[in-house]
């Protein structure tokens, strides 16, 4: 779940990034007046008006990845692990390791002595 919460974080990185980027690159309001009138801004790439809608249709896809992305970091960073049982939430303490009585070794070169 760790890497997919680090995807996530990425993503809202680069769709910030991006937002960022195209909301410098749109032109005001008052800026398409300029372009009635002549101004350099008709022989664009995009054209007179062809920019705005892509510029604006790209930054409203950047910014749903981005709201996305903050609502599933958020889930990610809230999940917790169901545990079942009376005490789930304590930890038992380690059993103490049962030592086996202690025998006494018998040497194989002397015979056993009758008790």
């Amino acid at each position: 779940m760790e890497w997919f919460k680090t995807l996530l974080i990425v993503l809202q990185i680069i769709s910030a990034l991006a937002i960022i980027l195209l909301v410098l690159l749109q032109q005001g309001k008052g800026a398409d007046m300029g372009a009635a009138f002549g101004s350099g801004s008709s022989g664009s790439l995009f054209g007179a008006s062809g920019s705005a809608n892509f510029l604006s249709h790209a930054t409203a896809i950047f910014a749903a990845v981005f709201f996305l992305c903050t609502l599933g970091i958020t889930w990610v960073g809230n999940k917790k692990e169901v545990a079942t049982g009376v005490l789930s939430g304590t930890v038992a303490p380690a059993p103490a390791p049962v030592a086996a009585p202690a025998a006494p070794v018998q040497d194989p070169t002397k015979p056993a002595v009758p008790k």
